[in-house]
């Protein structure tokens, strides 16, 4: 798999080594120079999901790693159930929340942590990665205790909810998590000031795991083709896929199976107030806000570091901007949205209710719809039940995790005072 970096094309990197670099130069992103369809569409839909996972993943990253290492990975990585479930006539909801840490990014942070036990042959390495609410939890489950890896979490204090908090920092041992004082951006802008840092990636041998890091991203391709293959055959050809929007890792991730021959007639990218993409997709220029908190607060990202990736795709018409929708969903109508789900008997936290209805706007007549359900409802406990007049059950991981002290540090939003401290304590 050859990658270039998309800020510097003279950056060309191997998928082993945009794994274990991360960021490329200038904060540039590793992205395929090409991606060639795959054959057979119907018979891998026919595959159970890890063998179909497998194969997908060895066409992506090719003759780096034999077959055979691929597939033992995915069989490590994705051990638990993907489903597909009908909402309403023709639409359905891709529940992605059945893993250790209830939310979708589990897939990528286990197959990430597979590569790197691969790669890394025993040298020290330490992931930094910021969080707006998901990824801190997946990825310290997934690195937790592994030996020669540090993890290092930013995130806003105060702007996750507390159930996404207590699923990584309670863990201690090799995972250190940090509360920022300050916004998502910030924190994934002391991030990238970490590796624009020599001294601090030589000393630590600094990786990122969130969707910056290319094997997060070639993982999430897979429950993508599962969604399609879960479909009555006759709804597949011209299924539309919605996806709740921050970083834009996830949407990116849906492109990329298009492109390789994933039998998706349209996608959504649905955002919540935090809506550069949609403004962008409307008249062409490029305007960040300052974020806004929201109920939907892992999407609650101005600056989304994976969209230079949907971008290219789209410019180099890999996959169509008329069949490409970006809309945005505020709060009053987030809520609504809830309620509405909950009349057909399915209860939806916040993002799975902006994917939703992204879904609703923008689905053609007698296609069948998808919709991509994140996070476990229990994880956003509190507002779920406010908004919807219930009482949710609490699964046990987040039970046992509220139950446990929280182990993180409060910093200023200031990238010299986690210097000192990734130096002190790790350099």
């Amino acid at each position: 798999m050859q990658l270039h970096n998309l800020k510097d094309d003279s950056q060309k990197v191997s998928f082993v080594d945009a794994v274990k670099t991360g960021l490329g130069r200038n904060q540039g992103v590793f992205f395929p120079e090409s991606l060639a369809p795959l054959a057979d569409i119907d018979a891998l839909l026919d595959m159970d999901f890890v063998s179909r996972s497998s194969k997908i993943l060895s066409h992506l990253i090719g003759d780096e790693l034999p077959a055979d290492t691929v597939a033992q990975m995915v069989q490590n990585a994705f051990n638990f159930p993907v489903k597909l479930v009908e909402v309403e006539e023709n639409i359905y909801c891709l529940e992605l929340f059945h893993g250790p840490t209830l939310a979708f990014k589990d897939f990528g942070g286990r197959f990430m942590a597979e590569c790197l036990a691969q790669f890394s042959q025993g040298e020290k390495t330490t992931i930094l990665t910021a969080t707006s609410g998901d990824t801190g939890a997946a990825v310290a489950h997934a690195f937790y205790n592994k030996p020669n890896i540090d993890v290092v979490i930013l995130y806003p204090k105060g702007k996750i909810s507390l159930a996404q908090q207590k699923l990584f920092t309670t863990l201690g041992n090799n995972i250190h998590c940090y509360a920022v004082d300050g916004s998502f951006d910030d924190c994934q802008a002391m991030v990238k000031n970490a590796f624009l840092d020599d001294e601090i990636k030589s000393r630590l041998g600094l990786n990122s795991a969130n969707s910056i890091n290319i094997s997060r991203l070639v993982a999430q391709v897979c429950y993508y083709f599962e969604a399609i293959a879960q479909l009555p055959k006759e709804k597949r050809a011209n299924a539309h896929i919605s996806v709740p929007s921050g970083n834009f890792g996830n949407v990116c991730a849906a492109m990329i199976g298009a492109v390789i021959g994933l039998p998706v007639a349209k996608l959504s990218a649905t955002t919540n107030q935090n809506d550069t993409v949609p403004r962008f997709i409307h008249d062409k220029n490029w305007a960040p806000n300052a974020t806004i908190e929201s109920l939907s607060n892992a999407m609650d990202v101005s600056k989304p570091n994976n969209w230079p990736r949907v971008q290219i795709m789209l410019d180099n018409n890999w996959f169509s901007y008329d069949d490409f929708y970006s809309t945005s969903v505020d709060e009053s109508n987030t809520q609504t949205v809830m309620k509405k789900i909950q009349q057909t008997g399915y209860v939806a936290e916040p993002h799975t209710a902006i994917a939703y209805q992204g879904l609703k706007a923008n689905l053609a007549q007698g296609a069948a719809g998808v919709f991509l359900a994140t996070a476990h409802p229990a994880k956003f406990k509190d507002s779920v039940e406010e908004i919807l007049n219930i009482e949710l059950d609490m699964p046990k991981p987040l039970a046992d995790a509220l139950a446990k002290p929280c182990l993180a540090e409060d910093i200023a939003d200031d990238y010299s005072v986690l210097r000192d401290i990734l130096l002190a304590k790790l350099g």
